[in-house]
């Protein structure tokens, strides 16, 4: 078996990757199971160790092995120390680690700007088959600050591919690692809620060092928005690729709708050009007057990196708009109303990050799988009368969407473009069309 230990008398030690008494199974050096290459059998592995214990962390003597070696760690704030081997860029990086379920889609994931400040955990075991292309960007850069995965693929194969993705992420300074359990890491998360973690391919700081640095970041409390949003206004008029548009119920009328950069994904922006809108895209910090002076048609809030609180100003622009021009808010937009409008926000467990949440919509009982990226939650018990709880996340029954027809907004805590994901929600957009229209009659 591979030993794992951590400091921690509370839980039993956890077994990595197999859970038995027999001898790990030989690992395959290059070519996979079919390739004729010989067959190396590791009797002894340090997948996980701790801090506190160095003496329980000597491994078996160095044995030179075909393939890359562990040149990389990823410390945890709990004092758990997880071996791995780096790709994409080296250094030392600090983020909250959260893990994404999704099973495709990790270009999507590496752009979108909601991830600003975290290291991104990929729980599908096998990353970086169809490569990267220019065409799957969400944002014009990667904001996380590193990614996790279980096993990095040897190979692309997809014909759409320009890059690998150890390239892709070399050019833009982001740092991979993978050969590391992501499921134990996972388990991890679920039981003790999402944690900082220090990435390092520096052998010349010691594990201490990079706890203490884990353990002195935070994240709580801090403006992200402000890194991410657009630096001034500026017209969007790409629509979805004709190869890649399914819905042919759309509006012959054009609205015209102010887009509140706070990470906005191009995705959603494609989706309102798809549906008839004018899109004009301003920062997060611009004036509530300022919009309304350009008569839109209605005003969308998008999704974005964060703590809701840690941005009081966006939260008066909300108050200052809500109730003049119908709004959609989107993730960090739905959010930000639910403040707007008298609400409290909470910081979730580990949050909802992955393209399979359930989500039931209460006025019609139906069922969608959605698209979700988020660590805060509205308190719906904390909201004023008349406001009305749309939708709920089956994983937990948390608010997932609101409307409030007295103030014509509308709101969903998940992704209705599903870049990555299924395209349940898109009908989303085709509501927030309706409630543009009745508002004109």
């Amino acid at each position: 078996m591979l030993p794992q230990m951590r400091p921690l008398p509370s839980r039993p030690a956890i077994h990595a990757v197999h859970r038995r008494t027999s001898p790990a199974p030989p690992s395959i050096g290059g070519l996979g199971q079919h390739g004729r290459v010989a067959l190396v059998r590791t009797t002894k592995a340090v997948v996980c160790r701790s801090v506190a214990s160095p003496a329980a962390n000597q491994g078996a003597p160095a044995v030179e092995r075909p393939w890359k070696l562990s040149d990389a760690r990823l410390v945890l704030e709990d004092g758990s120390v997880w071996n791995a081997k780096s790709f994409g860029a080296s250094g030392t990086q600090v983020g909250e680690v959260v893990f994404n379920t999704s099973l495709t889609g990790y270009q999507e994931i590496l752009t979108d700007p909601s991830y600003a400040g975290q290291f991104v955990l990929m729980t599908n075991p096998h990353i970086g088959n169809t490569g990267v292309n220019s065409g799957d960007e969400e944002s014009i850069k990667c904001f996380l600050g590193g990614l996790i995965i279980r096993n990095l693929s040897i190979c692309t194969s997809n014909w759409r591919c320009t890059e690998t993705l150890d390239e892709y992420l070399r050019k833009r300074n982001i740092m991979g690692i993978y050969d590391v359990d992501t499921r134990a890491i996972t388990r991890r998360l679920r039981e003790d809620g999402s944690l900082i973690g220090v990435l390092s391919t520096d052998q010349s700081l010691k594990d201490e060092e990079l706890l203490e640095m884990a353990k002195n970041w935070k994240i709580v409390g801090v403006d992200l928005i402000s890194d991410v949003t657009c630096d001034a206004p500026y017209e969007w008029v790409d629509k979805t690729g004709s190869g890649w548009e399914f819905n042919d119920n759309q509006s012959s009328e054009t609205f015209h709708v102010v887009v509140y950069d706070f990470g906005v994904k191009h995705n959603i922006l494609r989706r309102l050009a798809s549906y008839g809108c004018k899109i004009t895209v301003v920062p997060a910090s611009w004036p509530a007057s300022d919009v309304l002076n350009l008569k839109p048609d209605g005003v969308l809030f998008s999704n974005g990196p964060g703590d809701p609180a840690a941005v009081p100003y966006a939260v008066k622009t909300v108050q200052e708009i809500v109730g003049k021009v119908p709004v959609f808010g989107i993730c960090m937009g739905h959010q930000l109303i639910g403040q707007a409008l008298g609400g409290k926000t909470f910081k979730m467990k580990f949050g909802h990050h992955g393209g399979n949440h359930p989500v039931r919509d209460n006025r019609t009982g139906r069922v969608d799988i959605s698209a979700q990226n988020h660590n805060y939650a509205v308190d719906p018990k904390s909201l004023p009368e008349g406001v009305q709880v749309t939708h709920i996340n089956l994983n937990d029954q948390s608010c997932a969407g609101l409307v409030f027809p007295k103030m014509k907004l509308m709101s969903l805590q998940y992704h209705p473009e599903s870049s990555p994901g299924p395209h349940d929600s898109d009908l989303a957009f085709g509501e927030f069309v309706e409630l543009m229209k009745n508002n004109r009659l």
